[in-house]
């Protein structure tokens, strides 16, 4: 096959056009949270995912490739810079290889000069090796593995290896010393039964192909980078999917996605990278360590045994009062005892980890479709977590999003089913999206405890606000449905725009808002149902008119409540799934003096705004003043 100069050329401005675009999803993350952002902006810059023309080209000379054929155990070749010696083929030479034909305990080993760069197009192959790696690279500058066109290619390896001196770090079936390079638009299979499907030491950039790859250990990793710009990915990995391993520098140990299509089920974390995980587009159907339903937490907030002992310590920990039972319904239970402040996970280390997305520095989501259940957290970061855009629906065994530091959503839609805390994070800061969230416990947490498995979530005095903690809502729209605390930070929450429903938490215990220093509201709307306890609402020193009230009796679950000006006008309307009796509201509509209605089942009371906080509450206020309850 020879690919015309026309196909050339698009493949070229394709690599140019990607390389321009890599970074655009995340210029607009810079106006959405100061902090975030400046750090956000950090770390992305650090790495270099643009991908060359020559990694998306898969162009080539027939008449002077060299053609290399597996046949009757041996291998015939045609041409100069391979030799033969049984079925194992040593390439030895820059060049083109075309690779066809079956060997039944056969061999390629790329073992050229450092300066070398190999094109082997894979024409038809399919190659065992009963003790080692099918295909090695051991020496080159790179290798490019092109699949053809309508081509099955088939790299089987077999559950033990038998390696000497100068090979013995080898663990996979592609296994590549040098930068390696995946495309053509051809089948590619890789039956990894040792350890790995395919590792490069260096960079691995996948640009096309479909590709198949059943792990024992990892199915895909590039030590020092992966980047994949399209393909389509079926994988079954017995611990990681796609991983990216360099803890040496900041600008390395980076996974980037700026397309292709995904199915992952993997028993450990799904993408994991060191550094910088970026995802700018695909599609995703993620399914690690069982899926939500083998959760690494249980519903009443300790961890899962069975599936710690199985699997090891995918996070979480009690954060409160009145854990719910096993069906999910509030039990009003005793808090848990005292924890340190320490907001750093450090679970992976010494334990298994389950996670769907994962990176030690920062995921940063822009566009993508995404289907995730998983047993440990859906998305989670040992720094920050980015989400300017993409569609992303989650149902978690643990946290639907969890960032040790800060996490910022601006646009996109973020739809978690399942979690034990939704949304979780030092700073979280909402500027805009569509964001919903079924959490067993806190539906949005903002706190300096750690994602462990143990009871330190909270940090060390649940009733002092900690430095660097917030909950900024400032536009999107959010829908919570929580049964332990709505919103909890553990610092200040701060409320300038947007759109928020709360259906709280039916037990005394938990708040459907819970704040350990200041809220305050400037504008948006909240409407936020929850039990009679704990109850709290905004500060006195917020600048738009809020109410916390309690009704006389409980509301039935799916009861409507509507809250009318005295001319009758409905103001706010929301109609909570479960059975509540405490109601906050904000809303730019509120006037002073105004006398509002509260309607909620056979239930109607009246309120007349008489400050910026108006609150009959009688929760538990340790002397906070307007609105009453310190939740837990």
């Amino acid at each position: 096959m020879k690919i015309s100069d026309t196909k050339k050329l698009a493949a070229i401005t394709a690599a140019f056009f990607i390389t321009v675009t890599a970074f655009s999803g995340c210029s607009e993350s810079a106006s959405s949270s100061q902090t975030t952002s400046s750090v956000s902006q950090a770390a992305k810059s650090d790495i270099d995912a643009s991908i060359a023309a020559e990694d998306i080209d898969v162009g080539y000379d027939e008449e002077s490739s060299v053609g290399i054929t597996f046949a009757d155990g041996s291998a015939a070749i045609d041409g100069e810079g391979a030799t033969a010696e049984g079925e194992t083929v040593t390439i030895s030479q820059a060049g083109t290889y075309i690779l066809s034909g079956t060997a039944n305990n056969g061999r390629i080993i790329v073992s050229a000069d450092k300066t070398a760069e190999i094109k082997l197009i894979f024409n038809g192959v399919d190659i065992t090796c009963a003790d080692n790696a099918p295909l090695l690279v051991s020496k080159a500058k790179k290798v490019y593995i092109v699949l053809e066109d309508g081509t099955e290619n088939v790299l089987t390896d077999s559950a033990s290896y038998s390696l000497g001196e100068d090979d013995s770090n080898t663990d996979g079936a592609i296994f590549s010393k040098a930068d390696l390079t995946i495309n053509g638009s051809g089948t590619l299979t890789v039956n990894a039964n040792y350890k790995h499907g395919i590792v490069s030491k260096d960079d691995l950039v996948i640009t096309d192909g479909n590709i198949n790859v059943t792990s024992a250990s990892t199915a895909m990793e590039g030590k020092d980078s992966v980047k994949i710009s399209g393909g389509t990915f079926n994988i079954s990995a017995g611990t990681n999917g796609i991983k990216s391993t360099n803890t040496e520098a900041s600008d390395k140990g980076f996974i980037s996605v700026t397309g292709g299509s995904f199915t992952v089920v993997a028993n450990n974390d799904a993408f994991e990278a060191e550094t910088v995980l970026s995802i700018e587009d695909g599609s995703f159907d993620i399914t690690t360590g069982g899926g939500s339903a083998n959760a690494s937490m249980k519903s009443d907030g300790t961890p899962n045994r069975n599936w710690h002992n199985n699997m090891g310590n995918g996070g979480g920990g009690p954060n409160g009062m009145g854990r719910p039972d096993d069906n999910g319904n509030g039990t009003g239970g005793e808090p848990p005892a005292m924890p340190t402040a320490d907001n750093t996970d450090t679970t992976d280390s010494t334990s298994t980890s389950a996670k769907a997305l994962k990176a030690g520095s920062e995921v940063n989501i822009s566009g993508g479709e995404f289907k995730i259940d998983s047993a440990d957290d859906s998305v989670h970061s040992n720094g920050n977590i980015v989400i300017t855009g993409g569609n992303i629906s989650v149902a978690s065994g643990d946290n639907g999003m969890h960032a040790n530091g800060n996490l910022t959503i601006s646009d996109g839609t973020v739809d978690i089913t399942k979690s034990y805390e939704g949304i979780e994070g030092s700073i979280v800061t909402i500027d805009g999206g569509t964001i919903s969230v079924v959490a067993s416990d806190d539906g949005i947490n903002c706190a300096g405890g750690s994602d462990t498995g143990s009871t330190d979530r909270m940090g060390a005095d649940q009733f002092s606000a900690q430095d660097g903690v917030e909950l900024n809502i400032n536009g999107g729209t959010v829908t919570i449905d929580a049964e332990g605390d709505g919103l909890d930070s553990n610092g200040s929450f701060t409320m300038t725009g947007g759109t928020v429903c709360v259906c709280g938490p039916t037990n005394g215990g938990n708040g459907a808002l819970d704040y350990n220093g200041t809220a305050t509201v400037t504008g948006g709307t909240l409407i936020a149902c929850g039990a009679v306890g704990m109850e709290e609402g905004f500060g006195d020193n917020s600048t738009q008119y809020s109410v916390l009230h309690d009704l006389g009796s409980t509301v039935s679950a799916n009861e409507k409540l509507t809250i009318t000006d005295s001319d009758g006008k409905e103001i706010l309307s929301f109609t909570p799934t479960k059975t509540w009796q405490s109601v906050v509201f904000t809303s730019a509509d509120l006037k002073e003096g105004e006398t509002y209605t509260i309607t909620a089942g056979s239930q109607s009371e009246t309120v007349t705004i008489d400050g910026i906080v108006t609150s009959n509450s009688k929760g538990m206020s340790f002397g906070r003043g307007h609105g009453g309850g310190r939740g837990f």
